[in-house]
């Protein structure tokens, strides 16, 4: 009867052993799956955080907004009050003899 005894304590022990290794083994399996949940989530996260910067990048170079259109529009600008003045100074001498001209001359 002890040999039965010995024979169920074993079976009782080898099924206690069992169920401490399937419950490592769901233990290890949710920890898996909880860091690889994290780990998509963080990719997840920095992929649209690297497509957001490239949209608003893209935003900001078609707006007006931007400083770089500000600093063209401002030398643009300049370019064509020079190009002005230097048309104006072109001319200037002309214009000062044509005032003198009709300034001076008299009509009766």
């Amino acid at each position: 009867m002890e040999k039965g005894q010995g024979g169920i304590q074993q079976l009782l022990a080898a099924e206690q052993e069992a169920q401490q290794i399937v419950a490592a083994a769901r233990a290890a399996k949710s920890a898996r799956l909880k860091q690889a949940k994290e780990e998509a989530e963080r990719e997840v996260a920095e992929y649209r955080a690297q497509r957001e910067a490239e949209f608003r990048k893209k935003l900001a170079d078609s707006s007006g907004d931007s400083g770089s259109n500000v600093k063209r529009l401002e030398a643009e600008t300049h370019e064509k009050i020079e190009h002005l003045k230097q048309e104006a100074a072109k001319v200037s001498p002309e214009v000062v003899e044509l005032l003198i001209k009709y300034v001076t001359t008299v009509k009766n």
